[in-house]
C-alpha cells in the first residue's frame, strides 16, 4: 500500500483531500506545519493556527488516519518572512504564496513527509498533475489547471520542479468547490462549512504596513502626482533597428523625477506602497482616485496618476533575468533566440493573456499582446501552454 502524507492545514480543501485519499486506498497521514511563534515579530493579532491544527486533528480523528504536528517556524521565518523585509526594502512586492510552497510545502515538509516513509505528498490545491513523454522518451511531469476556474490554483505552484512534482498528488484538482464542500458535508467533517483563509500562507490575515514597519522604519517622503499628458508621455517610440530593442524599450520601467509631477501629499515610507495601490495613500481632492504608478526607495517618493487607465499603469513587455527563470518543464526551456507563443498571467486569477517569450543570454522577454495594468517587480508571471504551466519567473 503507498503511504501519503497530507498538509492538513485545517481547511476544507485539504480534509477532503485526506478523504478522497483514503476512500482510493492509501495509507494516508495528516501533518499539520505549525509556520510562526516569533514574538519579536507579530505577524497578525489573531492567531488562527491554534484553531487550524484543532480542526485539522479533529479531521484526522473522523477519518482513522495519524496526525502529529510539525513546527516549521524556523524555516519559515528564514526563507519567507526575512525574505519578504529584504524584497520590500529594496522596492519589490513579493509574492509569499508562491514562495511559501516552492521553499516550504513543497521542499521542507515534503523531505520530513518522505523521511516519515512517504511515497507521496498531497495537498489541497485546485490544480492537477498530467505525465507526457519528453522527446527522449523520458516521464515529464505536467502541471495543469484545476478544474474550476474560480479557484485554479496553478499559478501558486509556478516554481515547482520536475522532482517534487514527481511526488505531489493533487486529489481535488477535478472538482469544483461547491463539490468539495458537498463531499465534505457528507461526511460529517467539520471543516465543511469553514471560510477559505486569506492572507499570508499558513498565517491568516495581515496588516502589510503593520507588518513591514516591525522591521522597515518610517520615513517620510513626497507624494507626487504625475499627470496623464505629461511630457513623459509624449516621447513616442524610438526607431528601433531590431526586435530585442524594441522590447528592452518596452520592458524598462518609467524612470520618473520629481519633476514630471507635483508634490500632493506625504507618505511614511517608498517601501510600503507597490504598483497599483490605491489604499494608504490618504491624499483627498482628486476628480479621480490615485494610484501609485511608481516607487523610488532610493530618494523615497511615490509617483501616482488619476485613475485606472492613467497610462503609468501600463506596459506591454516585462523582463525575466536569467537567475530567475523556471521552466516546470525543463525540456521545454527556450534557448537564446527562440520564441515561444504562450498564455500568460502576472497574478493570480488574472484571465490569462495572449503573449509572446523571448529568449536572450540575459534572461527572457514577455511581450504581450495587449497592455498589462500594474505588472510589478517582485512578482511572478507565469505562462501556460492550453491548461499546462510550462514556466515562471520574477518580475524585473
Amino acid at each position: 500500500m503507498k503511504k501519503v502524507v497530507v498538509g492538513l492545514s485545517g481547511g476544507v480543501d485539504s480534509s477532503v483531500a485526506a478523504y478522497l485519499l483514503k476512500q482510493q486506498g492509501y495509507e494516508v497521514i495528516g501533518l499539520f506545519m505549525k509556520n510562526w511563534h516569533d514574538d519579536s515579530v507579530t505577524i497578525s493579532k489573531e492567531c488562527p493556527w491554534l484553531e487550524d491544527s484543532n480542526d485539522a486533528l479533529i479531521v484526522a480523528e473522523k477519518l482513522g488516519i495519524p496526525f502529529q504536528t510539525v513546527d516549521l517556524s524556523a524555516q519559515y521565518k528564514e526563507r519567507i518572512v526575512d525574505y519578504m523585509f529584504r524584497e520590500y526594502e529594496m522596492g519589490r512586492t513579493p509574492n509569499p504564496d508562491v514562495l511559501c510552497n516552492r521553499e516550504i510545502k513543497f521542499d521542507v515538509f515534503m523531505k520530513i513527509a518522505l523521511d516519515l516513509g512517504a511515497d507521496y505528498v498531497a495537498t489541497g490545491h485546485y490544480c492537477r498533475k498530467g505525465e507526457t513523454l519528453d522527446d527522449n522518451g523520458n516521464v515529464a511531469y505536467q502541471l495543469l489547471s484545476g478544474i474550476d476556474p474560480n479557484k485554479d490554483q496553478s499559478y501558486f505552484l509556478c516554481q515547482l520542479s520536475q522532482e517534487q512534482l514527481a511526488r505531489t498528488l493533487f486529489p481535488i484538482g477535478e472538482l469544483t468547490k461547491p463539490e468539495v464542500r458537498r463531499i465534505a458535508a457528507e461526511n460529517q467533517l467539520v471543516t465543511a462549512d469553514k471560510k477559505d483563509s486569506q492572507g499570508l500562507c499558513f498565517i491568516g490575515k495581515v496588516r502589510l504596513p503593520d507588518f513591514l514597519q516591525q522591521q522597515l522604519k518610517p520615513k517620510k517622503g513626497d507624494i507626487v502626482e504625475v499627470p496623464a499628458d505629461a511630457k513623459y508621455y509624449q516621447k513616442g517610440d524610438p526607431v528601433f533597428g531590431n526586435k530585442r530593442e524594441e522590447l528592452h524599450f518596452h520592458s524598462e520601467k518609467p524612470d520618473y523625477s520629481p519633476d514630471d509631477g507635483k508634490v500632493v501629499g506625504m507618505h511614511q515610507g517608498a517601501h510600503y506602497f507597490t504598483i497599483g495601490q490605491r489604499k494608504g495613500l490618504d491624499v483627498g481632492g482628486t476628480p479621480e482616485p490615485l494610484f501609485v504608478i511608481g516607487t523610488d526607495v532610493n530618494r523615497n517618493v511615490i509617483y501616482t496618476g488619476q485613475g485606472k487607465t492613467h497610462p503609468g499603469l501600463f506596459r506591454r513587455t516585462l523582463f525575466v533575468k536569467a537567475e530567475e527563470l523556471h521552466w516546470v518543464r525543463p525540456d521545454l526551456a527556450l534557448k537564446s533566440d527562440q520564441t515561444l507563443e504562450v498564455m500568460a498571467r502576472i497574478r493570480y486569477r488574472q484571465v490569462l493573456q495572449k503573449a509572446t517569450l523571448y529568449q536572450v543570454d540575459q534572461g527572457m522577454y514577455v511581450d504581450f499582446d495587449e497592455k498589462q495594468s500594474a505588472i510589478t517587480e517582485g512578482q511572478f508571471v507565469a505562462w501556460y501552454l492550453g491548461e499546462e504551466l510550462i514556466g515562471s519567473g520574477v518580475i524585473s
